[in-house]
């Protein structure tokens, strides 16, 4: 039997990927930019090409490869390999991954939606070890997540189940992409934080930040945000509370619906720890259900940015093992 696993990450900015042995030790990884303006072709063309020098790199055969999984953001059907709309990658429509990774490589492939392989990987080696019922997540340019119920991934018909940043919390408040506005990812992700920090200073407050950016309001991050909060800037704890607030009464809604044991918090913003958590916690346990409430953690993610490549092999493989006994 083949021993070896691809795990791939399909981000904006970067392709991240590891081969993996069979106790998920990584033996090599690598990140390269994504250059996603160039097209669909030449992304896949990219991915290929760090395949080929990873085997290279191992020593190992094409052959040794048992199967590969792939985490791609966005719409997709996991079941025909097809990524069906990707937001932050141009001409992104009706790609079918799988069918255009064959024409190179003849082992089994699969793909799943980003942030679910991120799910995978926490759940299986990270922070959702041993729990049935886990909630994901990411807090990053939006915010993505994924759901376990009594040990099962949940997808829903189009497998789109769980799109808990699209959780209305304005009737009518800050547009999004979706189309409808109001939603809880354009507030608590890092970009709506910044927005929310950047609207305190249009009405005139002060913070140290303006300091450290100047008139170049467009390079705040939220990563300064938590450095200000750490150096007692009024504006900067202000918004982390209000952020952690809103986030806490979304995932009350998360914990009245879907009863977890644990829900984790992972992507970029997720480095702000407790900063951030402490006031999500206090909020759910005002306003969630008592029982519910009592019954769920919620942690920070473990694995950081390998969560997705670990979550893509940790997939791959348990696809591979329901195909092999149908």
């Amino acid at each position: 039997m083949s021993p070896f696993t691809i795990g791939i990450d399909l981000g904006g900015t970067n392709i991240k990927a590891a081969i993996f042995n069979p106790d998920f030790k990584i033996l090599v990884e690598k990140s390269v930019p994504t250059e996603a303006a160039k097209g669909p072709d030449h992304v896949l063309d990219r991915i290929t090409k760090t395949i080929l020098e990873m085997i290279h790199e191992t020593r190992i055969s094409l052959v040794d490869i048992k199967c590969m999984g792939m985490g791609i953001p966005g719409l997709l059907d996991p079941q025909e390999g097809l990524s069906i709309f990707s937001p932050n990658f141009p001409d992104w429509n009706d790609i079918h991954v799988v069918n255009r990774m064959k024409t190179f490589f003849n082992f089994p492939m699969f793909i799943d939606n980003d942030v679910r392989m991120n799910l995978y990987g926490e759940w299986r080696y990270g922070s959702g070890i041993g729990n049935e019922n886990v909630v994901l997540i990411t807090l990053g340019t939006g915010l993505g997540s994924g759901i376990i119920n009594d040990g099962k991934v949940v997808y829903g018909k189009t497998s789109s189940a769980g799109e808990i940043g699209h959780m209305n919390m304005y009737r009518e408040g800050r547009p999004c992409k979706c189309g409808s506005s109001g939603c809880l990812g354009r507030y608590v992700s890092a970009v709506g934080m910044v927005n929310s920090f950047i609207e305190k200073l249009n009405n005139g407050r002060q913070s140290i930040i303006q300091e450290w950016v100047g008139k170049d309001q467009s390079s705040l991050s939220a990563k300064m945000i938590s450095e200000a909060y750490d150096l007692g800037d009024e504006v900067a704890i202000e918004v982390m509370h209000e952020t952690g607030r809103l986030l806490g009464y979304g995932l009350s809604n998360v914990i009245n619906l879907f009863n977890p044991e644990i829900i984790i918090v992972g992507g970029g913003m997720s480095a702000a720890g407790d900063r951030l958590l402490s006031v999500v916690r206090e909020t759910t346990a005002k306003h969630a259900l008592k029982l519910s409430n009592q019954a769920c953690r919620i942690l920070q993610a473990q694995l950081g940015a390998r969560a997705g490549m670990i979550g893509a092999a940790v997939y791959a493989n348990e696809r591979l093992k329901i195909m092999e006994t149908h």
